[in-house]
């Protein structure tokens, strides 16, 4: 496996733990939206959760006087970031699983993110792609090829939800990229809650246009709502954000490839979803594949 620095040496131990804890709280996302879902449609489920947030993460930055943006331009680097990061990562993942995908699909599916951040790296942030990078993107599409090929399904909803996961993984890649470039600058507090509430207003408008809005308040659903919310949207999002600021694009993505099979771990503890021996393998591939990307020379 392939070994991923994000600090330099010298760093609180607690520090050093923000890698793995953020995977574990990322990987339990894929199951918090299966577990939700069954009581409210996708959109409508993140238009709740998000708005929430958005209130909660702003009085706080009120209380704290958090610096908001000065400048438009900056307000609307920060807005583009989090409808990529929020809208269409969550967006798709969401409504992806909503279709029948199964939640380890999916997360395998969005966890090719370090191999697509790698290559598109190379022109955006300036990071060399070398040869050894390029076959370790081929070998990650190969394993996702493998994965969804075992699961395919010829019903429109299954083919649906792995082109709205792969939107998703597009999402999340170019919005990491581009929170790197344009966002270095962003106070956690108030920025955040800015990404948010701009989320939730494109969320309202298709929500409203596609879906009923119909809620189910039942024990789950509120349980899935609180634990979406405030540990994955606040603590685990913050997470990533504080990896982004202090490391590398690649390094930072790199982190993803642990998500799959974390997923699938909690999906088969929870939900009995099986993967078999060739998706398996697809999922090695996967990681083998990122350890090319993300390996020191």
């Amino acid at each position: 496996m392939a070994q991923v620095s994000l600090a330099p040496t010298g760093r609180p131990a607690w520090m050093r733990l923000i890698p793995a804890v953020f995977v574990l709280l990322w990987s339990t996302g894929f199951i918090g939206a299966k577990f939700g879902l069954p009581y409210a449609e996708p959109l409508t489920f993140l238009l709740i959760r998000l708005s929430l947030v958005a209130a909660v993460l702003a009085a706080v930055a009120l209380v704290t006087r958090a610096p908001w943006p000065r400048r438009w331009s900056d307000a609307l680097h920060i807005v583009v970031a989090g409808l990529l990061v929020h809208g269409v990562y969550l967006g798709g993942v969401f409504t992806g699983i909503a279709n029948g995908l199964p939640a380890g699909v999916a997360a395998l599916i969005v966890g090719l993110q370090p191999l697509l951040t790698a290559a598109a790296s190379g022109r955006v942030l300036g990071e060399t792609v070398s040869a050894r990078q390029w076959l370790g993107l081929a070998l990650g599409l190969c394993g996702v090829l493998l994965v969804v090929w075992e699961n395919l399904s010829l019903q429109a909803g299954y083919l649906s939800g792995v082109a709205l996961c792969v939107a998703a993984l597009v999402g999340i890649s170019v919005g990491t990229l581009y929170q790197k470039r344009f966002c270095g600058g962003m106070d956690l507090r108030s920025g955040t809650a800015l990404q948010y509430a701009a989320t939730s207003v494109v969320l309202l408008v298709l929500a409203m246009r596609f879906e009923t809005m119909e809620v189910r308040w039942t024990g789950e659903f509120l349980f899935a709502l609180a634990w979406l919310g405030l540990v994955l949207s606040v603590g685990a999002v913050f997470l990533l954000y504080i990896l982004i600021r202090r490391g590398a694009a690649a390094q930072v993505a790199s982190l993803f490839y642990l998500v799959p099979p974390a997923t699938a771990v909690i999906a088969y503890l929870m939900f009995d979803e099986r993967l078999g021996i060739p998706a398996l393998a697809g999922m090695a591939l996967a990681v083998c594949g990122v350890a090319l990307v993300n390996r020191r020379r």
